[in-house]
């Protein structure tokens, strides 16, 4: 198979993946992609309802990007998981939807970032029989379920997250197709780290009813961004302005990694961010070690309040702080963290 980036004229990815059935390396679109009588299907690791995002997650294995701080290598680095066909997704969307009384959000809040705004997954209401002093008092306590990963709402979203492929669209554009058809209400929500989102594959994505996209951007300066992932992100960063021109609902995510992607390329990111929409949701995540990165700390709350304003002065008006319980130790830093943000 040819690489469709370099078809259309973009350097490949970096997209080594490991097959445990052949005991070999291989590009990720021909070890967890294939056609079967002219059928897509995808390796796909696990399907859940996530928290806290609330959604039904498709867990991908394989990804065109091979990043040393990946946390979920353990499928989208190694070749893990069960073949599915959009016929197959479809039908696990369709048990989602049966299985849960859902609750219906609108196509602006797609998002990871607007979860936090129905329900902070913690329970109190159906275990406890109250509410929490954080909860935000929107939801009924019969729209709270129990999956495998804690208490909240079911939203009428499904995400593709894990690893990625999007440079390949014809798996999606059919599954997103399939799940239209179910409900055109239902909000298909790309999680991706924005390597295969070439102008023509976004189109490609639009037509096809796609809603939805968490951009990871892992690092504004190029040669960090290299040394991070194997490849340039000097298309990644025009993807806030490219994608918001074709009406998708976005929201974006960067890791605080010390020593790597600190205050300083935040605020960049962010300054590209606002010059497209300066009410894009920004996420600034707390970087913990992990696959080739255990030698890197955690950053502390100094580190993260100070992006955090760097994201603010740049001109966003929606940021928060992610993997708060890495950064903060103790109510008084809790309180802080409260008053400042």
């Amino acid at each position: 198979m040819d690489c469709e980036l370099v078809k259309q004229g973009f350097e490949p990815g970096n997209c080594t993946v490991y097959d445990f059935a052949t005991g070999r390396n291989g590009r990720a679109c021909e070890i967890t992609l294939r056609y079967k009588d002219g059928v897509p299907y995808r390796l796909i690791s696990s399907i859940i309802l996530s928290r806290p995002e609330h959604y039904l997650s498709i867990y991908q294995s394989g990804c065109n990007l091979g990043c040393k701080k990946c946390h979920s290598w353990r499928f989208t680095q190694n070749a893990a998981g069960e073949w599915l066909s959009p016929d197959d997704i479809a039908a696990e969307v369709a048990r989602y939807m049966e299985s849960y009384k859902i609750t219906f959000v609108s196509r602006e809040h797609a998002t990871s970032w607007h979860a936090h705004e129905l329900c902070g997954s913690c329970g109190s209401c159906i275990l406890r029989g109250v509410r929490s002093e954080s909860c935000p008092g929107i939801l009924t306590p019969d729209r709270i379920v129990y999956s495998e990963q804690g208490w909240g709402p079911a939203r009428n979203i499904v995400s593709f997250t894990g690893g990625d492929l999007l440079c390949l669209p014809d798996f999606y554009v059919r599954t997103a197709e399939k799940i239209k058809e179910l409900n055109s209400r239902i909000w298909i929500l790309m999680e991706t780290n924005g390597y295969g989102l070439t102008p023509a594959n976004l189109d490609v994505y639009q037509q096809a009813g796609v809603d939805s996209f968490w951009l990871d951007i892992k690092a504004f300066d190029d040669k960090v961004h290299r040394r991070l992932t194997g490849v340039s992100n000097s298309r990644i960063l025009k993807l806030p302005a490219e994608i918001r021109e074709r009406g998708f609902t976005l929201e974006i995510a960067s890791l605080f990694i010390p020593g790597w992607v600190e205050t300083d390329q935040i605020a960049q990111i962010a300054r590209i961010i606002a010059a497209a929409d300066d009410s894009i949701p920004f996420t600034i995540l707390a970087f913990f070690p992990e696959y080739r990165m255990k030698d890197v700390p955690v950053p502390n709350l100094g580190q993260m309040i100070e992006a955090y304003n760097a994201a603010k002065d740049a001109g966003l008006r929606n940021i928060a702080l992610g993997n708060v319980h890495l950064f903060v130790r103790t109510r008084a830093e809790y309180e802080l963290l409260k008053e400042v943000t």
